[in-house]
């Protein structure tokens, strides 16, 4: 078997994510029929999942996905959309922490949390004047990591947003349970560390 790409979903990676596939929910008293010139037929999640994923990789845009491999990027986008308001990399994200929890465990005690700014000059939410790109359109990412450097947390605010407004934003936008008795300080030196204590701070 040949070497998977960074791109490639493999067999095993498809077997975790095939369960949390949003299902299109169809009422089961009535009888569905094809008509003829109906549009496309639905294209196979996994395919889906990896144009999706091609995308992320890449850094390419949606319409340059090679259509001999994917077929339409304007479908794939549009499950992505769809996906993405139905909670599904949202949930991908918090059974892949789950896993990695389960096999080697969060590193709590020490988190860190950092910014960084990037051009949005055709977004509509999350948006401010970049002030290091002479105020032009962009957005920032608010990130929150354990002590491995693994994402537990992300927020999305304009790029005129500082850092220190964002933290409880970030910290309360965790996607997996915090353990009972961890209570929080924050260093300026090391980032965030996590304690035992009776509540979080």
């Amino acid at each position: 078997m040949g070497r998977i790409r960074s791109w490639e979903v493999s067999d095993a990676l498809w077997s975790r994510v095939e369960p949390l596939i949003p299902v299109r929910g169809r009422d089961s008293a009535r009888v569905y029929r094809r008509k003829a010139g109906g549009g496309r037929k639905p294209l196979p999640p996994r395919r889906v999942f990896e144009g999706i994923v091609y995308v992320l990789r890449t850094g390419c845009q949606w319409k340059s996905l090679p259509k001999e491999r994917f077929g339409s990027a304007s479908s794939i986008h549009g499950y992505f959309r769809s996906w993405l308001a139905a909670g599904f990399f949202l949930n991908l994200w918090r059974a892949g922490l789950a896993e990695y929890d389960e096999m080697v465990g969060i590193a709590w005690e020490w988190q860190s949390i950092d910014g960084s700014m990037l051009k949005a000059p055709l977004a509509r939410e999350a948006v401010g004047p970049n002030p290091t790109d002479r105020g032009k359109k962009g957005s920032k990412r608010h990130l929150l990591v354990d002590g491995r450097g693994v994402p537990l947390s992300l927020v999305v605010t304009g790029a005129n947003r500082h850092d220190v407004t964002q933290l409880p934003a970030v910290l309360d936008a965790t996607v997996c349970p915090i353990p009972g008795g961890i209570r929080s300080t924050c260093t300026r030196t090391r980032g965030w560390r996590a304690y035992p204590g009776s509540q979080r701070a």
